[in-house]
């Protein structure tokens, strides 16, 4: 029997995340600072500079100017956090590495606002906060640890 495309079975259906758009003021400076801050592959810049892309394991994080009349007609313009105020972006972009304070250190050296330093959690997570060129929250965290087994 064929698969309606449906269904479980259907792979056709079946989401590969394909990558995350961070809209940026300038492309090629947020590639360059992803790249410095967080140790990122820049994977391409394309001729335009209307679009860029880093190697994040596997899911690719683009980059494409804030304001471009492709898309501000069709799903509306970007609103980035005002400067200087507590609102933040809905969008929080996570990392995880295993030295936390140094990968904290780096970000900071290079470019992006800290906000917290990395710290302990009662969940087994040490994470910190530090703020990309363009305002968005970047968590720089170590990988969960597994609960003890009893």
């Amino acid at each position: 029997m064929a698969s309606s495309g449906t269904g479980r079975g259907s792979s056709d259906l079946t989401p590969t995340f394909a990558y995350a758009v961070v809209y940026a003021k300038d492309v090629a400076k947020s590639v360059e600072f992803y790249a410095r801050a967080f140790g990122y592959t820049v994977r391409r810049l394309d001729d335009s500079r209307k679009w860029g892309e880093i190697e994040s394991g596997g899911t690719t994080i683009a980059f494409t100017p804030a304001h471009q009349h492709e898309t501000d007609d069709l799903t509306g313009e970007v609103k980035a956090p005002k400067s200087g105020s507590w609102e933040r972006s809905p969008l929080e972009l996570c990392f995880a590495y295993k030295d936390v304070d140094a990968a904290y250190k780096r970000a900071v050296e290079n470019g992006a606002v800290g906000i917290k330093a990395p710290e302990e959690k009662m969940w087994g997570q040490k994470v910190g906060y530090v703020r990309d060129i363009d305002g968005i929250v970047v968590r720089l965290g170590s990988h969960v640890s597994e609960p003890p087994r009893h």
